[in-house]
């Protein structure tokens, strides 16, 4: 069963860059490992290659919603399908 959810970063740079930190440059593997911190509307997170980067989402309830929705998929539950970028928002679909 797939499951989506729209999340709305702070501007369409912050969205390309949550949208390719979803995936490998092959688009078949989740490259978020984890999250790292979330300060106010800014969540870091860690990459496969041990790196860290942050993205800034519109506001607390998009923080709250990414980091609910992408908690299952760094524990392997689920797994990141497309991730889609339109303007400043990025539909992550997972199943």
């Amino acid at each position: 069963m797939n499951m989506k959810r729209r999340i709305t970063c702070l501007d369409k740079y912050e969205a390309q860059k949550l949208g390719s930190l979803l995936f490998d440059k092959n688009g078949k593997e989740t490259f978020i490992t984890g999250i790292l911190d979330v300060v106010e509307n800014e969540i870091v997170v860690s990459l496969k290659d041990k790196s860290a980067h942050s993205v800034l989402l519109k506001n607390d309830e998009q923080v709250d919603a990414f980091t609910d929705f992408i908690q299952s998929v760094v524990e392997r539950e689920h797994e990141l399908k497309d991730a889609k970028v339109v303007d400043d928002v990025v539909e992550i679909t997972k199943e």
